[in-house]
């Protein structure tokens, strides 16, 4: 552990760079989770709104 640790503390540039992309991608990676929770929620709710009721599939 400690040759990484020593390893980024004397190449700035890199562990700069490692760290931002783990956050962008750590980012991006919980924005489309959450967009796609909302996505699916609305998507059933429309398909529930147009299903026909089991009723009438029983009596037709």
């Amino acid at each position: 552990m400690e040759h990484w640790m020593k390893y980024f503390l004397d190449h700035p540039f890199w562990f700069t760079l490692t760290a931002a992309c783990l956050v962008w991608y750590s980012t991006i990676t919980v924005y489309v989770a959450i967009r796609g929770v909302f996505d699916i929620r609305g998507m059933l709710k429309r398909l529930q709104a147009d299903a026909p009721d089991a009723n009438e599939d029983a009596a037709g």
